[in-house]
């Protein structure tokens, strides 16, 4: 594939109701979109940093700066076996894997276009339709938040993850458990806690929870390994899992059992596909976690969720639940049995709205082979 034209759109898109976890209150998401021309086929992806440096060191402005400065400029004209060669390519810029990453899946997606396959297809995927759970932020108010667990049970999701952090902990959870004994329920902390904390993340294990999301450090993987001895319950990994290497290294030193793989994080499906792939041979569950994405990413983690690793359900829910109107079509929706169908149709399988992402649009900038 040659690359001719990098177009770039920052959106800005209004959640239909606010999003807190341990590191703020999300209410707007200003979301870079990434159109990638190769061959005359066209292909998306999306951005999924937060606006601040809290979840990672990446925002949307310091992606936008990535692949204006350095990216775009050196794919422009290159030609390319596959998306997985373009990922090589971008691998000497260190870090930054969420930049790379909407440039690699728009790869991805305009590779299983010319080839007049589904991304799924392409990348090996064997699910038609996922199991699907949602993420609820932290509620000031527990009676507000048992409310909202009985519509997202009622809708059919499959499993309640609930966001944590100091203070609002295991009040909540010992709350919802006896409200809901038999749900499947897991905790995220975002790096709220230190190994201090051991005594109040030990009282979690009388919940039966499927795991409890990244209780420590962003970056640490050690101290997870000493908290993880500690628990009866699995300790599932985030933040600090960038590539293969960190989750064979979290793997074989018992430092979690589980991982949750998000496509940006890791740098696009390349690492992905590795990740589990390694995991699933180890017996290790992955789920795919997500970013408060819009349509484009959410349709890049259905198809990343069909691959035969991804044994939990994931954070991949409904467009309803985050915007008004979605900028894909037909708008990602879960069945009543709690599960989202992966579309057969070529690339992600969904139309673009671009009518929408124009009206959105607060900047763009394009790139165009001379």
């Amino acid at each position: 594939m040659k690359i001719e034209k990098v177009a770039l759109r920052e959106v800005s898109m209004h959640l239909k109701q606010p999003f807190e976890t341990s590191f703020g209150v999300t209410h707007n998401r200003r979301i870079v979109l990434v159109e990638l021309l190769a061959d005359g086929i066209t292909g998306w992806g999306e951005v999924t940093a937060c606006e601040g440096p809290y979840y990672n060191s990446e925002t949307t402005d310091t992606a936008w700066h990535v692949i204006c400065d350095f990216l775009a400029p050196a794919i422009i004209g290159k030609c390319f076996d596959s998306a997985e060669a373009l990922a090589a390519f971008m691998a000497p810029v260190r870090g930054h894997e969420m930049a790379k990453a909407a440039l690699e899946c728009a790869a991805w997606d305009a590779e299983a276009r010319s080839r007049n396959v589904s991304l799924r297809a392409l990348l090996g995927g064997t699910l038609d339709s996922l199991p699907s759970g949602v993420s609820l932020g932290i509620f000031k108010d527990t009676g507000a938040l048992l409310d909202r667990i009985a519509l997202e049970l009622a809708a059919g999701y499959r499993r309640i993850k609930l966001k944590i952090k100091p203070g609002r902990d295991v009040c909540v959870v010992k709350a919802v458990r006896n409200a809901y004994p038999n749900i499947s329920l897991t905790v995220d902390a975002n790096s709220a806690y230190t190994l201090q904390d051991a005594p109040t993340l030990k009282q979690l294990d009388e919940f039966a929870l499927d795991y409890i999301e990244q209780p420590l450090g962003w970056n640490e993987i050690y101290q997870h390994i000493e908290l993880q001895r500690q628990l009866r319950t699995p300790i599932c990994l985030d933040e600090c899992i960038h590539s293969l290497r960190d989750a064979q290294a979290a793997v074989e030193t018992r430092a979690c059992g589980v991982i949750n793989l998000k496509l940006g994080r890791v740098s696009g499906h390349t690492e992905a596909r590795k990740i589990q792939d390694y995991c699933r041979q180890k017996g290790i569950p992955v789920w795919c976690g997500g970013m408060l994405e819009a349509g484009i990413g959410r349709a890049h983690n259905i198809a990343m969720s069909s691959l035969p690793g991804f044994v939990m359900p994931g954070d991949v829910s409904a467009s309803k639940r985050y915007w008004d109107e979605d900028i894909i079509e037909p708008e990602a929706t879960i069945t009543s049995q709690g599960t989202i169908s992966v579309p057969k149709g070529s690339g992600i399988g969904f139309e673009v709205k671009r009518g929408l992402i124009g009206k959105l649009t607060v900047r763009s900038r394009e790139f165009l082979l001379d």
